[in-house]
């Protein structure tokens, strides 16, 4: 689904042609209306003092949101624009008519244009949504979303074929130990996991604020948080989708599974003293390269790990390559917490306490007992 960095420059429009567009008189209408659906906009060129001006309004374009869903959103429309294209739709200005039909197709596998068909889930479609809805925003269309074609057909899809969620397996202490047995001992691959594992649970992160940590403040451009690491713990500052927060991580009861040791030891193998935080290993396991690891490298090791060390070995071995991702972490210290659930709820980041309990996999849901509290 993700497209190449360079795509998304490609299918955004330039914010400073959009701004010059605004502020332009409207021109006499041509004689014959162009054929294209989408056209690009012939601007002049910005004055040359305003060359850097412009280039921090991009930046600020692209700060407004993550690169994964920059990403997601350019892909998103893309296929939007192909099937259009084969429908003989136009793009612009928007329909809500058409985009009613093109959810209607994504969800009964006709979207494709290939005759096996591939139905989009609920949740897929609403993010196709949200990303045609972004596009043209972008483009000084807005779409209107509460349009009945469009809010008619998505109830009805709703109704029609949402299923309950697949939650990813949580990884408990017990599992969380047996897991880190399997990590080669003594070398720098191993102890960056391992780091990478118990940090990850202890401070209940997203597999992308793991990766997206360096070692001090203010010291990469990609950074997304730091660490500070004191006699008592580590205070781990992160920049989430709305604001900074912080994460206290305590020692554990034990060197072997204690996350602020591990990181430590880490840092001091790897001799990282400034940057990113988890990088990859090169060089046959000898030396650790200078960027870091992505999201992806996280949940590949929660699920290596967990099947290696037969979390779940109950079920079948296809069931249990589905089960673990990077979510199993966050997942795994709601689970195991055995404290106020407010503190995991500030651990995790949860404006409610509702979704926290989406995390608590194995939490006694019958601790309050309504029927015996009505007296029968």
């Amino acid at each position: 689904m993700a497209e190449p960095d360079g795509s998304i420059a490609d299918d955004m429009p330039e914010i400073i042609d959009v701004v010059l567009e605004m502020g332009r008189a409207p021109e006499e209408p041509p004689a014959q209306a162009p054929t294209p659906a989408l056209q690009a906009v012939s601007t002049p060129r910005l004055p040359a003092h305003l060359d850097a001006l412009a280039d921090r309004a991009r930046d600020y374009v692209e700060a407004a949101s993550s690169a994964n869903t920059r990403r997601a959103y350019a892909s998103d429309w893309k296929h939007f624009s192909s099937w259009c294209r084969r429908q003989g739709f136009a793009l612009l200005p928007p329909d809500p008519q058409t985009v009613g039909l093109y959810i209607t197709a994504l969800a009964s596998g006709s979207a494709t244009g290939t005759a096996s068909g591939d139905k989009k889930s609920v949740s897929t479609i609403e993010r196709r949504l949200s990303a045609l809805t972004w596009n043209y925003a972008q483009r000084g269309q807005p779409l209107d979303r509460k349009d009945r074609a469009i809010t008619t057909v998505m109830a009805g899809i709703r109704n029609k074929h949402a299923a309950p969620p697949r939650q990813k397996e949580a990884v408990l202490p017990e599992d969380l130990v047996a897991m880190l047995e399997t990590l080669k001992r003594g070398t720098l691959r191993g102890l960056r996991d391992r780091a990478m594992l118990l940090v990850g649970f202890a401070g209940a992160l997203r597999r992308s604020e793991i990766v997206g940590l360096d070692v001090g403040r203010d010291q990469t451009e990609d950074g997304r948080g730091w660490i500070e690491v004191y006699d008592k713990g580590m205070l781990v500052t992160l920049r989430g989708k709305t604001g900074w927060r912080e994460v206290e991580i305590g020692r554990g009861s034990s060197d072997a599974t204690c996350p602020v040791v591990a990181l430590e030891i880490w840092l001091k193998f790897a001799r990282i003293a400034h940057g990113p935080l988890f990088r990859r290993v090169i060089a046959r396991g000898k030396a650790v390269g200078a960027k870091r690891l992505n999201g992806q490298e996280v949940a590949r090791l929660v699920k290596r790990t967990a099947l290696a060390a037969g979390v779940r070995g109950d079920l079948a071995e296809g069931e249990r390559a589905n089960l673990f991702a990077g979510h199993s972490l966050r997942a795994g210290l709601a689970s195991s917490a055995e404290v106020d659930e407010r503190y995991v709820q500030k651990q995790l980041g949860h404006a409610s306490a509702e979704m926290t309990r989406k995390y608590q996999r194995r939490r006694d849901r019958f601790r309050v007992n309504l029927t015996k509290a009505s007296g029968l």
